[in-house]
């Protein structure tokens, strides 16, 4: 099934199934090759609670009884383990390993080429620890059931891509475990997935650690020591790279057209600047997957779920770059 998108419902308790919902039934996405990995229960409550307009759900065993219809919603069921108690809103443990059940499902189904690419809701990390499920995140989840080494997060959108040779750990742990070989590794991820995504020879730029790229080392050794070599060793490997840049103005260029992708040293290196500038449209990837894996760039909500304020558009874009990117 060539272009059909799986689409995990994340945290039942969160505005996954809400978001998901919207997004089915816009101009976008409505008859879009899409599968929804998650509990039909759910589902049917948040149309009930008139949380979004109704739509047919239509329940599956296979991807091959999918009806890619206006109007329709199909719905690989994933059952929550008592719908008696769960609680819209709050951290579950039920909530939790319904999340991880779907991700499993769906990686299964990847795998297996049923479907192309995966669109993931959020999932709440609290509760999937409380599931037994010690995850930081989906993208080590993912990384894990696909036995995958080499990985990355990404954050896309049209104007800015950002890479991250980090993400969830202390900025003192980055600092003391900064080396070559991941800045090599993550320049590689870059290149071959913009590749992937239809960038013939991607234009690559290195963020550096410090102040003004380190001034050539009057504001740390980071760049001399570990970064300059890594980016003369990628570019004797044909990889179009370049830098260290001033973090304080590489992602500015790079939205204006100078580079298609920046690699980002840590978390809130790339991050802020790809909210600041796409907070609605950003769409989170895991690249170095054996398939697409795309997501909304934000957070269960738990503050908001289930009343119906959810804003859909993230959600919307990471099916959007899903189809896109799985038919390249």
């Amino acid at each position: 099934m060539k272009g059909v998108i799986g689409i995990t419902m994340g945290d039942p308790a969160g505005i996954g199934p809400e978001i998901i919902l919207k997004a089915l039934m816009t101009d976008e996405l409505t008859g879009t090759n899409c599968v929804v990995i998650g509990s039909v229960d759910v589902l049917k409550r948040v149309q009930q609670e008139q949380l979004v307009p109704a739509q047919q759900i239509h329940v599956i065993s296979s991807v091959s009884e999918a009806r890619f219809e206006s109007g329709i919603v199909n719905v690989i069921d994933v059952p929550l383990e008592d719908m008696s108690t769960f609680e819209s809103g709050k951290v579950q443990a039920q909530s939790g390993d319904l999340a991880y059940r779907c991700v499993t499902i769906a990686t299964r189904l990847a795998q297996q080429g049923e479907i192309a690419a995966i669109a993931t809701a959020p999932l709440n990390k609290e509760a999937l620890h409380l599931a037994g499920h010690f995850y930081p995140g989906h993208t080590e989840l993912l990384a894990h059931l696909t036995d995958t080494k080499d990985y990355a997060m990404v954050l896309y959108t049209d104007k800015l891509r950002v890479i991250h040779v980090t993400t969830h750990i202390a900025l003192l742990d980055f600092l003391k475990n900064l080396n070559q070989t991941r800045v090599n590794t993550v320049i590689k991820i870059a290149d071959t997935f913009m590749k992937k995504a239809g960038f013939a020879q991607p234009k690559i730029a290195v963020a550096g650690v410090n102040p003004h790229a380190g001034e050539n080392g009057l504001f740390g050794q980071e760049e001399i020591q570990v970064l300059n070599p890594c980016i003369e060793a990628m570019q004797q490997e044909g990889i179009d790279v370049c830098g260290p840049c001033p973090p304080d103005t590489v992602f500015l260029q790079a939205f204006q057209g100078q580079f298609d992708i920046v690699v980002a040293m840590y978390h809130d290196q790339g991050h802020i600047p790809l909210k600041l500038m796409g907070f609605y449209d950003g769409v989170n990837i895991t690249a170095g997957l054996p398939f697409f894996r795309t997501s909304a760039d934000h957070g269960t909500a738990f503050d908001i779920a289930w009343t119906g304020k959810a804003n859909p558009e993230s959600m919307i874009k990471s099916i959007e770059l899903a189809v896109k990117l799985s038919n390249v």
